[in-house]
């Protein structure tokens, strides 16, 4: 693919590191500001709360999710998972053969203790139901009656009619039970439809709840597919480990630990999570701490949905499992077909939805059909509401758009023109286009994890209001970060590649009659995808 081997002068490289880093301290220099001089708002007393006693400074406690896990029920979730982690040690030591077993009934003892047995019941019928279903083998009928379970938890009245078989005053409860019992139904469907492909008979319900209640993997997921599950859980005799596994795990493990006390530590300084709720402080910032404030908080909710899903994955990895991978980072996305939070839920709806309708996604109409199909599951996942179908609707279109527009710049006479530059122009070009890629991705999931005024406020101000020089800035410093994210993505080509790479091209050395010049981005090209690469969340 032209361009993606391509090197840049080193001092280029350079130069984008310089202002990247500059921008990025600018940003946070002035959030911080911001947030030390409005700290005793009204807007802040709910989530700002007393910190660390020696920080001498309040703490930022809006999220819920974070403040849950590594903080007020952290010792809970230590407790269940050590205690995991010490009945499979045990079990590989005494009765390796019974060791799934093993797995399910002490997951489904620890739900019995956290939710009671009504809930145990309740997640019961649901696996008996979709179990029942998955006999006929018929997909389609698999899939209705995955979607309109799911849908009962996420739809009134049959919400609060399900909810009231957990009783009792846990704090954790409502979290616990809708997390629980929609992970339960999108692994009953992964059963199902791997049910249905399977020529032979069935698989057994005692496979189901082997799946479902892992514990690790029950109440917060990330959702590993059946027939992946299946191999390396109950067809696994041998449990021997790689050279260095273990040593890689704890340095996983020291890794998560280390970005758990730098988040910590930023929560103190910065209230990048609290200050979009105040829309009339948001009104009174400049536009490159708005920015700033935006990306910052897609890089925080990547670095939660990694370091969750991290812990639970090196918990997993312990028990020879090979679990889905964290969510790429936010600030190496700038195309539609990579973007996605939670690898689980995007490896799920690939493998039975977009990929499954898409074929070779070389097709626009095939592609059209797929990708709604998938947003529009990704929808009723996330919770139906308007903002979840702004946030669909808008992904779905830049996704189709990044194929149609693909297709576009393969035709002549484009494919000649980038024929005919160098393989480094060709780079800068596409990451011209890239550039506007990124902003639109960050815009349109800054709708999905703030609110529709925060994302409105922050398109007005880089567009709109902030234009040219907020709007150039801003696109300039993101250029620099495409090019960057691509040099990384060059070298990676060069450790996974055998046939050779260019070396980055040398410095031209001035002369008396010729003085050293560089070139300039002028030309149009788009960012090809893979068809075979294609994703969707």
């Amino acid at each position: 693919m032209m361009g993606v081997k391509a090197a840049l002068p080193r001092y280029e490289l350079y130069v984008y590191n310089v202002v990247l880093c500059m921008a990025m301290l600018w940003a946070a220099r002035w959030i911080f500001d911001v947030s030390s001089s409005n700290s005793n708002r009204k807007t802040f007393k709910t989530s700002v709360q007393p910190g660390w006693y020696y920080s001498g400074r309040k703490m930022d406690t809006a999220d819920v999710e974070w403040m849950m896990w590594f903080s007020t029920f952290r010792e809970h979730i230590i407790f269940a998972l050590s205690g995991h982690v010490i009945f499979a040690k045990i079990c590989s030591l005494l009765a390796l053969q019974y060791r799934s077993l093993v797995f399910m009934v002490y997951g489904m003892l620890a739900v019995f203790t956290s939710m009671g047995w009504a809930y145990v019941t309740l997640i019961l019928s649901h696996c008996v139901l979709l179990y029942s279903i998955s006999l006929v083998k018929l997909r389609w009928l698999c899939f209705v009656a995955g979607l309109t379970t799911l849908a009962t938890f996420k739809m009134e009245p049959f919400i609060s009619w399900q909810a009231g078989f957990v009783t009792g005053s846990f704090e954790l409860r409502p979290l616990l039970f809708y997390g629980g019992c929609g992970f339960t139904i999108m692994r009953c469907m992964s059963f199902a439809l791997e049910n249905c492909e399977k020529k032979d008979g069935n698989y057994s319900i005692l496979e189901l709840l082997k799946y479902n209640f892992y514990l690790p993997f029950f109440y917060f997921g990330p959702i590993m597919t059946f027939d992946k599950f299946y191999i390396q859980q109950a067809n696994n005799p041998s449990l021997t480990r790689k050279d260095g596994e273990m040593w890689n795990i704890s340095l996983q493990g020291l890794l998560h630990l280390g970005v758990i006390i730098t988040v910590a530590v930023l929560l103190h300084f910065m209230y990048f999570l609290t200050i979009p709720s105040d829309m009339k402080l948001l009104k009174n910032i400049s536009d490159w701490a708005l920015v700033g404030l935006a990306y910052l908080n897609l890089v925080y909710d990547w670095v939660k949905a990694a370091v969750m899903f991290g812990v639970i994955n090196m918990i997993s990895r312990l028990d020879h499992l090979d679990p889905p991978n964290p969510p790429k980072c936010i600030t190496m996305l700038y195309v539609f077909s990579e973007t996605h939070f939670d690898r689980g839920i995007n490896d799920f709806l690939c493998k039975y939805v977009y990929n499954y309708l898409g074929g070779k996604h070389d097709n626009v109409l095939d592609e059209l059909i797929a990708s709604l199909c998938t947003f529009g599951i990704a929808a009723l996942w996330l919770g139906p509401g308007w903002v979840v179908f702004i946030w669909a609707f808008l992904n779905c279109f830049g996704l189709n758009f990044e194929l149609w527009t693909t297709k576009f710049f393969t035709m002549e006479p484009f494919i000649s023109i980038e024929m005919a530059i160098s393989e480094s122009m060709s780079r800068r070009i596409r990451a011209v286009f890239n550039t506007f890629n990124f902003w639109t991705i960050v815009l349109y999931n800054v709708l999905a994890l703030n609110s529709l005024e925060f994302a409105k406020l922050v398109a007005k101000r880089l567009l709109l209001k902030g234009f040219p020089f907020t709007t150039i800035t801003v696109l300039f410093v993101t250029y620099c970060l495409i090019q960057l994210i691509k040099e990384k993505e060059r070298r990676q080509a060069l450790i996974d590649d055998p046939d050779p790479i260019p070396p980055p091209e040398p410095v031209p050395a001035p002369t008396p009659t010729e003085p050293s010049t560089t070139q300039t981005d002028a030309a149009a090209a788009a960012q090809p995808a893979d068809p075979n690469k294609q994703k969707a969340e």
